[in-house]
């Protein structure tokens, strides 16, 4: 099955404002290694989402880097975002975005959003799902689930960095609650599973043995990496001493977390991370995306 054959959405799409709103969007990718080259043969796509033309900074025989558009920068309430990718043997993609997503405040009626994202990694084929940040406002509800699939010795690293509220604007997250879901799995076997609810009104919000009051959070892994061990020792080495972040490996899974209160301090420490571990990976320096330097 190609994963890129979305169901049409139960309910209709379109412009409401009762608690029945919704407005759907989806984008399936398909990457194959072809002529001596990774490319994008298929991207269909419903509502406002996209993606621009496929670049090779790294040589045309190296990764292919996908943008992948939202046009309306964020999330409302009754969205209702799918994004699967597949990638087949041999394949390389990289997947980012040209800006922060924002899940903004939900309306009058409570009514909630979702995303969920469906990566597949075929034996052989290698993928980076490199976002950038998600920026929670107060009072966003919603659901966040990403599913990873991989199969034989298919190559994934990939992060997830939430900034809660906007501190500079002395706008907290003290409302609304996003549930996050994560599974990660090989030929069907789970690697990691994570369940975990944002919600400010939670006790585990501000205990010491939860969120502890911490507005920003990061976590970065990766499977495919030869020498787990060495690769952990190097970040432990290279990045800045502070007891914001650790990383660890389970499973095969390389898992580097960050609790804290900067956004820049956290996508700093993933992308560093990222720097040192690709070549460890995939024997490939890592190729910064032009468009996080806009």
């Amino acid at each position: 099955m190609i994963l890129c054959d979305i169901a049409k959405p139960s309910i209709a799409s379109g412009h409401r404002f009762d608690d029945q709103r919704h407005w759907a969007a989806s984008l399936a990718l398909r990457f194959a290694y072809r002529d001596s080259a990774t490319r994008m043969v298929q991207a269909r796509h419903s509502g406002p989402l996209r993606v621009q033309r496929p670049f090779y900074p790294e040589g045309r025989g190296e990764t292919c880097h996908v943008y992948l558009l939202h046009p309306p920068g964020g999330l409302v309430s009754g969205d209702a975002l799918t994004i699967q990718a597949r990638v087949e043997s041999g394949a390389q993609a990289l997947l980012t975005t040209p800006a922060a997503n924002k899940l903004y405040k939900a309306d009058s009626q409570g009514v909630s959003w979702t995303q969920h994202t469906q990566l597949h990694v075929e034996d052989g084929g290698t993928l980076e799902w490199l976002p950038q940040e998600t920026i929670a406002f107060d009072g966003s509800r919603g659901e966040q689930r990403t599913s990873i699939d991989l199969h034989g010795s298919a190559r994934c690293l990939g992060w997830e960095v939430m900034a809660l509220g906007r501190p500079a604007s002395e706008l907290p997250y003290v409302s609304g609650r996003i549930e996050q879901h994560f599974r990660l799995t090989l030929d069907g076997k789970p690697l990691w599973l994570e369940r975990q609810p944002l919600d400010p009104l939670h006790p585990r919000f501000i205990g010491r043995w939860g969120q502890g009051g911490a507005t920003v959070q990061a976590t970065l892994w990766a499977v495919g990496i030869a020498d787990a061990p060495a690769a952990i020792e190097a970040l432990r080495e290279a990045l800045p001493d502070n007891p914001r972040w650790a990383v660890t490996v389970r499973h095969g899974v390389v898992l580097l977390r960050y609790l804290g209160n900067s956004r820049n301090e956290a996508w700093a420490l993933c992308e560093q991370a990222w720097h040192l571990l690709r070549p460890l990976w995939i024997e490939r320096e890592a190729h910064t995306p032009r468009i996080w330097l806009t």
